[in-house]
């Protein structure tokens, strides 16, 4: 990829910021404003690299690497000042840029390297790539690049990310998730030798068995676990909606009827896969309201549960908001924040959706702010007050902490939390101190 420097902030975007996080201070007090000013820059200094080839790399935090889940949302506080910040613009223009060198070289990696290092997850992997960190198959890998890419051209009008290179990768989503549809016929294969099922794949790295049924077959969930049942349904939402993105930046921007033609239709086919094997019975006891499944196999098996990695059931309002049912998402969030959720946690400092990814008891902040940012006004500031006070004293962030001793937490920095309590402070200082036109 060339030589790469670390990120100098353009006066533009020091200035954006720090005014951003001046409203947070009038809103939420000094402590917040200056932990959102502190992660804001943080995450464009230490975690971006800037390339000579105009793309950037863009590590998790205290990961090297390079995913493309990560990579989106750590972005995600800076998108509402795209179109009057344009440094901003220029560097989110960069990442998709590498985000789609990334995925137009092997489309089934969820993680990358900065160049062909050789570095990998586990060395004994059946992926020897070097440019490849991990070649777990998530399809939130193709949804959250092309929605940060829509987004960029929506908000700016800028379609200059939308090259020949661009294009093919488009063309490769829309064909992947379609041949993942009969997964059975796939040449993907993961296997890890380990004694932890959630890291590899069954039946020889194909997965549990699985049915037709419209659906998008996918190997992992977004905490990078390995699926129960391979049709993970916040997973074939997210990708309905960016295949509807695809089909308009085919359809305005390539002028290829054709991808346009291909993505809706195939959209269509996986919101109807949701409605005929992905709504279940309500999970809530007493309450026989339909909800979403977090994953079935078109074979009879459906797992009830919600993890707090995005795409999840809770955060549908957020990644496919054209393509889930209100309705059934208000029994499913019932469901997700009560005990019937196997993975929703309640201990003295804070109650929230946890994963199998974490240890038990934990709460992950990424799932507090997805609640905060999916419900009321006043949800958002007691969430934000939440968050603030079980950081450990650290001023960041973790993965996920102790419900009831946020001191014992994991990862010191993940920047993809540090993004997400940015955008809860900031949605709540719109709120409050709404812009005078």
């Amino acid at each position: 990829m060339g030589a790469m420097t670390r990120t100098l902030l353009d006066p533009a975007i020091t200035a954006t910021l720090t005014e951003a996080a001046d409203r947070v201070r009038t809103t939420s007090g000094t402590q917040v404003g200056d932990m959102v000013e502190a992660a804001l820059l943080r995450t464009l200094t230490d975690t971006v690299t800037m390339g000579d080839d105009g793309t950037a790399f863009v590590i998790t935090g205290d990961i090297p690497a390079m995913w493309m889940r990560d990579s989106t949302t750590q972005l995600t506080p800076y998108l509402r000042f795209l179109a009057t910040c344009p440094p901003l613009a220029d560097l989110v223009a960069a990442v998709v840029r590498r985000q789609l060198a990334c995925l137009d070289h092997d489309p089934y990696a969820n993680a990358f390297n900065d160049g062909p290092t050789g570095a990998h997850y586990d060395p004994e992997d059946v992926c020897d790539d070097p440019h490849v960190w991990e070649q777990k198959y998530e399809i939130d890998s193709f949804a959250y690049p092309v929605t940060l890419a829509h987004t960029l051209w929506r908000t700016t009008g800028r379609d200059d990310v939308f090259d020949g290179r661009a294009h093919r990768v488009l063309r490769t989503i829309v064909d992947q998730l379609r041949a993942e549809q009969d997964h059975d016929a796939s040449p993907y294969r993961f296997r890890r030798d380990t004694d932890i099922p959630t890291e590899t794949l069954a039946r020889e790295g194909r997965g549990t068995a699985v049915g037709r049924t419209g659906m998008t077959w996918s190997g992992f969930r977004p905490s990078d676990d390995a699926c129960t049942y391979g049709y993970n349904i916040p997973a074939n939402l997210f990708a309905a909606q960016a295949l509807l993105a695809i089909g308009d930046i085919a359809g305005e921007v390539l002028d290829d009827t054709a991808l346009a033609a291909d993505a809706r239709v195939l959209s269509g086919e996986l919101v109807d896969g949701v409605r005929a094997f992905g709504v279940v019975p309500g999970g809530v006891p007493g309450d026989a309201a339909p909800i979403y499944a977090y994953e079935v196999d078109g074979l009879g098996g459906v797992l009830r549960m919600d993890d707090a990695n995005t795409p999840s059931l809770l955060s549908l309002p957020l990644v496919a908001p054209d393509v889930y049912d209100a309705d059934v998402w208000r029994a499913t969030r019932a469901f997700v924040l009560s005990p019937a959720n196997p993975y929703h946690v309640t201990g003295t400092a804070a109650s929230g959706i946890g994963s199998p990814h974490t240890q038990a008891g934990r709460v992950w902040p990424i799932a507090l702010a997805v609640e905060a940012l999916t419900g009321t006004p006043e949800d958002r500031v007691r969430l934000l007050g939440v968050l603030a006070r079980t950081d450990a004293g650290t001023g960041r962030m973790h993965e996920a902490f102790d419900a009831s001793d946020p001191t014992a937490f994991s990862r010191p920095w993940f920047s993809w939390a540090d993004s997400m309590f940015c955008e809860v402070a900031l949605v709540v200082a719109d709120e409050t101190i709404p812009d005078v036109c």
